[in-house]
């Protein structure tokens, strides 16, 4: 672990287009901040593009090198195990956005 990694929380997500719709998933160690950047469109590329800007699923690790290796994990799974991934814990697709910034 590296200094700058001391206290820092990351975050592996999903965001969805809609229910079963386009999925992306993304890594952050700000995500209430990289959340609102896909929402609003700030961020250039695929989110923007095709409209995926709803958070379906996040979950937390505690080092830069686990997160990432969970993404790389995640984005290489078909994608029925994104699905049954996400509704494991959300199974109504809803946008979990405003749990996160209460």
């Amino acid at each position: 672990m590296t200094q700058r990694d001391e206290g820092t929380t990351y975050w592996v997500y999903i965001l969805a287009s809609r229910p079963g719709g386009t999925l992306y998933v993304g890594i952050t160690n700000d995500l209430i901040r990289r959340i609102f950047e896909h929402r609003e469109g700030l961020v250039p590329g695929f989110t923007k593009r095709y409209g995926v800007k709803k958070l379906v699923y996040y979950e937390h690790h505690e080092t830069a090198l686990a997160a990432i290796q969970r993404e790389k994990n995640i984005k290489h799974w078909p994608r029925e195990w994104k699905i049954d991934l996400i509704v494991s814990i959300n199974p109504e697709w809803r946008d979990l956005y405003n749990e996160i910034v209460l």
